[in-house]
């Protein structure tokens, strides 16, 4: 099993200076790096500072710029925010810089804020259209020219330029959670992201038989990769553990605002919902968190890993932006690789 990073620029509150997590972001990719990590994840998001994103592939060309051999991953281009000649050409032009080291996931996005500021108001549930329709324009794109007439875009002939230096293209992925989206990712040849949130390990167990249950309506295909991510902290001792679990409440009560559009957001900062008004609220009770996510000492979090080992995890994602502070986030990296990835090696 290899192990990845996904992390945001985040800004939980105005007073942090943005030059603070600029350095500290770049710094904990480089660590992954360093440790051995697979690739370093960037999501893509609009208007939020728990998520400064606009752009995946400006923050995977400068984390390129600044790391050797890491893969650089794109999670996810919302399909919807984007129109394919330009996402085609930006995704190849990162490819090129950073020497091939692109990993291209596709998605439907997930706040409706969003799309009522990027995509014309769009209702959320109705984007999967438009990634159906991206994916095999973005393909030919990067092989030469192709004319399109479709229900989202139209376009004369043209290509990407420049072309992606990976052939025939960065291998592609998609987050997934229902049946019929693990059917699509794996019937085109995908890779799969999924996240159970907080909630326990029956949830990925879902996700995993959901995978094996779409690779057996197309027999013989190649098996793509299957990657899971969850909150991670580490830390030497239980004593630790409140700091992890009241900084995942703060920003799961600012989540939980932004996907219910449930409370207000001012210059960006969205207001931090109370958790046990939600119906479930049984999701963010303490010892649920503590045993479903990957929080715990070295000992506790390589025991909890062997279990998506042992499942068939390819790639457990290392969610490190939850609000924690930027030198504990930089404590429980060291924490992970120095004492939890050996096991795995």
């Amino acid at each position: 099993m290899k192990f990845s990073l996904a992390i945001n620029m985040e800004r939980m509150r105005p007073e942090i200076d943005m030059r603070d997590v600029v350095r500290h972001t770049l710094e904990m990719v480089q660590m992954a790096e360093d440790g051995g990590f697979d690739i370093a994840w960037a999501a893509e998001h609009h208007a939020i500072e728990m998520t400064i994103a606009p752009n995946p592939f400006q923050l995977l060309t400068w984390w390129g710029q600044h790391t050797n051999s890491i893969r650089l991953g794109a999670a996810v281009v919302v399909a919807a925010y984007w129109h394919p000649i330009r996402a085609a050409g930006e995704a190849a032009l990162c490819d090129l810089v950073t020497n091939g080291r692109l990993e291209f996931g596709i998605g439907c996005g997930a706040y409706q804020r969003e799309f009522d500021r990027m995509a014309n108001g769009l209702k959320a549930q109705e984007s999967v259209p438009y990634m159906l329709e991206m994916l095999p324009l973005l393909k030919q794109l990067w092989q030469g020219d192709v004319e399109h007439h479709g229900k989202h875009w139209s376009f004369p002939k043209a290509t990407a330029c420049p072309k992606p230096l990976q052939k025939p293209h960065p291998p592609l992925w998609a987050a997934v959670r229902n049946p019929v989206s693990f059917d699509w990712a794996v019937g085109n040849g995908l890779s799969v992201m999924t996240w159970a949130l907080t909630r326990d390990f029956a949830e990925v167990e879902s996700y995993m038989q959901r995978f094996h249950d779409s690779l057996g309506k197309v027999p013989g295909t190649t098996r793509p990769r299957f990657a899971t991510m969850r909150h991670t902290g580490v830390y030497g001792s239980q004593k630790d553990a409140e700091l992890f679990l009241n900084s995942l409440k703060r920003a799961a009560g600012q989540f939980e605002n932004l996907f219910r559009g449930e409370g207000g957001v001012e210059n960006g900062f969205p207001a931090e919902i109370n958790l046990a008004s939600l119906v479930h609220r049984a999701e963010y009770d303490s010892e649920m968190l503590r045993t479903n996510l990957m929080f715990g000492t070295p000992e506790e979090i390589v025991a909890k890993l062997k279990r998506y080992e042992a499942l068939g995890v390819d790639n457990f994602i290392y969610y490190a932006s939850y609000g924690l502070p930027m030198e504990r986030q930089r404590e429980s990296m060291k924490l992970f690789v120095s004492e939890v990835m050996p096991a795995f090696r």
